[in-house]
């Protein structure tokens, strides 16, 4: 078996939820690398820090203490995000956070950030990591890479139940024109931009449960 398996692919494809999966199945740690840029969003938000203010946000990327570990609640959640000893696992994943994420995250100094601790991590323990530039950037070394994706209209659809389970509602418009964004906001930056890595293995979900999607992961994980 792999050491370290990366999953990367556009918002909404499910990383989250299927790297929770495959960690658990495995008895790997589980690192959702989105849900670190989502928290410095998250901080900077909270300060008053522009989603522009690159200097800033890399001051407050290399202060704010993020740890992802286990769910510590039967809420849906599938990992506890702590942003400074503060439980925010659901505060990361609202409406504010999703529209200026992709603009933090793009900061060249906030990525430096993250990314230290992100190889800190992967190098303490076998590791499934999730996210955006995993296979290309952050472990271009990992022994099996996964790219998970699918169409925006099912990204949007999922995203819309997502909320609804939560008991939010946003019109299905609206989340798309956002997921759209967020992929060519992801795509075009120019440092880290989302693209799978020339060994990745091609994963896509549309119209799969989550069991299905599941099992597709885990046959290519396990591939000779």
């Amino acid at each position: 078996m792999p050491r370290t398996v990366a999953i990367d692919g556009p918002a909404g494809a499910g990383k989250s939820t299927i790297g929770a999966l495959v960690a658990e199945r495995l008895g790997y740690l589980f690192l959702d690398t989105g849900a670190m840029y989502r928290a410095v969003a998250l901080a900077a938000l909270r300060r008053g820090i522009d989603a522009d203010d690159a200097e800033k946000l890399t001051e407050l990327a290399k202060k704010v203490r993020i740890m992802i570990g286990p769910p510590t609640k039967q809420d849906g959640r599938a990992y506890t995000v702590l942003l400074d000893g503060n439980d925010v696992t659901w505060d990361i994943r609202l409406a504010d956070i999703d529209r200026i994420v992709s603009q933090v995250a793009r900061v060249p100094g906030v990525r430096d950030a993250m990314v230290e601790q992100q190889r800190a991590l992967a190098g303490q323990a076998r590791v499934v990591m999730v996210g955006r530039d995993i296979g290309t950037v952050v472990l271009p070394d990992a022994e099996r890479k996964i790219f998970l994706t699918a169409s925006a209209n099912e990204r949007a659809r999922r995203r819309e139940e997502e909320l609804a389970s939560r008991g939010e509602r946003r019109s299905r418009q609206d989340l798309l024109r956002e997921i759209l964004r967020r992929d060519q906001l992801d795509t075009e930056r120019a440092v880290s931009p989302l693209k799978a890595a020339r060994d990745a293995i091609i994963v896509k979900t549309d119209g799969l449960a989550v069991r299905e999607a599941l099992d597709k992961v885990l046959a290519a994980i396990q591939r000779p």
